[in-house]
């Protein structure tokens, strides 16, 4: 594949040229039937994973890092990618009339103008894309990629982001009887398990591993096996209740942008760009040309 070519001098209010909108780029997204143009598959992504109720900047942070995340995915729309957490979520048109119903005029307005207002930037590492990963809410520093996967990647490392502690996502707390936790495990657990079993945290308080006896868990099989909302995790069990209680700290996986980070960011009166640069280090952002990839 030839080199994709960024373009600096080109600014994001200029009216798309014939020639550039016939190099214009789609985006496969399964389970759609028809592929879907770039800028419009990043309305549907950011409608998705960022509360509208946001700061325009805030928004326009989002779509720079969904825009740049789906062309990396996809390999420039050659690949199709999955409208899931495990990527990135996308409600078409039809999806957000239902669930903005009477707002959805001036919800739709507001992300569109956050879209335009950041059409074709994308977010570069030694003039690549970058792996533009991020999550709803730290549990007040974001994870680095290496503390994640074991790979150590130099534009995601961790940051501090306190204003999460604010997030309604911040804290919860989910239960189980006896009965039903050890439903979920390959062991069975006794009440006094609770008191002996080990937790090793990384350099962020997560949990790096969990055992118990010759049992070994890293914390994010465990994340998977109880469907808790992060890593950072405590396990009791409450005899008095007869429940075992897991409480955490941050909404998601860690890494890079932290979306209600970014809304406190925002609100201080920060830009897009300024809201990136924290997130990802060393990152450069460059308007792509579709026409020169």
């Amino acid at each position: 594949m030839l080199p994709v070519a960024f373009s600096e001098r080109r600014t994001v209010e200029d009216s798309p040229s014939t020639a550039e909108q016939a190099c214009e780029i789609f985006i496969e997204v399964e389970g759609q039937q028809e592929k879907i143009p770039l800028e419009t598959y990043v309305t549907g992504v950011v409608a998705a994973e960022m509360p509208v109720s946001f700061k325009k900047e805030a928004l326009k942070a989002q779509a720079i890092a969904a825009r740049t995340y789906a062309l990396k995915s996809t390999n420039y729309g050659k690949i199709a990618i999955a409208p899931t957490v495990a990527r990135q979520v996308f409600y078409n048109k039809e999806q957000r009339k239902e669930n903005w119903t009477s707002n959805f005029p001036g919800n739709e307005k507001k992300i569109v103008e956050a879209i335009n207002e950041t059409k074709g930037q994308v977010l570069l590492y030694k003039n690549e894309l970058i792996t533009a990963m991020f999550h709803s809410t730290s549990n007040g520093k974001t994870e680095s990629a290496y503390d994640f996967s074991g790979n150590d990647v130099p534009y995601l490392q961790s940051v501090a982001s306190m204003s999460d502690l604010s997030s309604p996502k911040f804290s919860a707390m989910k239960e189980w009887t006896l009965a039903e936790w050890n439903a979920l495990w390959p062991i069975k657990w006794q009440a006094s398990d609770f008191n002996r079993v080990q937790f090793f945290f990384n350099d962020t308080g997560r949990v790096e591993r969990m055992q118990l006896g010759k049992n070994v868990w890293s914390g994010r099989e465990v994340r998977t096996l109880l469907q808790i909302p992060s890593t950072d995790f405590k396990i009791s069990y409450n005899s008095t209740a007869g429940k075992v209680q897991v409480s955490t700290k941050g909404y998601g996986h860690g890494v890079g942008m932290s979306q209600y980070g970014a809304e406190a960011l925002a609100s201080d009166g920060k830009t897009a760009a300024e809201i990136l640069h924290y997130y990802y280090q060393d990152i450069e952002i460059k308007k792509i040309d579709a026409c020169l990839k």
